[in-house]
């Protein structure tokens, strides 16, 4: 095993050993945030010299989300519950010698177009295992994009001794009802592993559904309500 391959192993084990690991799931229709997309992809280009991805919509719906849910920002201290008021969201990124989850420091402040050159940054220098061992330290809550390589569904594990991660699965065009009609919308499944010693079903409902109306009305984001 490779440093790094040794490194995570020792953390995913001690996650599931010392963690109380729960997984709640919720859906999310993606046509507004992909009708906006393309509606400004060029514009978004041509003003700052990357491509307008979905992480960018995503950390800042779980931003918005984790003040809503202070639980799911904090951390078990011993006998203690220690509570942030910033957010450093963990991108977890394949690399050259496997995943490697580099920290956004205070992504609540951030454009979509400081994010998205940071995500791009981090997916290439990964690839040549240039990340800095300072980056993967420090991260408040971690996402996780498993539908790039095709995931439907998945449960992540928490990075301790964080107390979430969210899981992001594969778009699909799927039968949904709206309206009392059914129709056809790209879906996304979103999966959020929790430690349940700290965080309640309430708080980890009331996330997803916070990230679900982020990302289904995108104006919210922008507004911050």
């Amino acid at each position: 095993m490779t440093p790094l391959r040794k490194r995570v192993a020792e953390r995913l084990v001690e996650s599931q050993h010392t963690a109380a690991l729960l997984t709640t799931f919720n859906e999310i229709d993606m046509t507004e945030v992909i009708r906006l997309r393309k509606q400004y992809l060029e514009q978004f280009k041509e003003a700052y010299g990357i491509k307008l991805g979905f992480m960018a919509f995503f950390v800042k719906a779980a931003s918005e989300a984790l003040k809503a849910t202070p639980e799911l920002n904090a951390e078990i201290r011993e006998q203690s519950i220690v509570y942030r008021n910033y957010y450093d969201v963990g991108i977890a990124v394949g690399g050259g010698r496997g995943l490697v989850v580099p920290v956004l420091r205070n992504a609540e402040r951030l454009s979509f177009a400081q994010i998205e050159t940071a995500v791009a940054d981090f997916a290439e220098r990964a690839l040549a295992n240039r990340i800095e061992l300072a980056e993967l330290q420090g991260g408040t809550f971690t996402i996780s994009n498993g539908g790039v390589y095709g995931a439907l569904l998945s449960t992540p594990i928490i990075n301790p001794p964080q107390s979430g991660v969210l899981g992001l699965q594969v778009i699909q065009d799927r039968p949904v009802v709206r309206d009392g009609e059914v129709v056809v919308r790209p879906m996304m499944y979103v999966a959020l592993t929790y430690d349940h010693r700290i965080v309640d079903g309430r708080e980890a409902v009331t996330f997803l559904k916070r990230v679900k109306t982020g990302i289904e009305e995108p104006a919210r984001i922008l507004l911050e309500v």
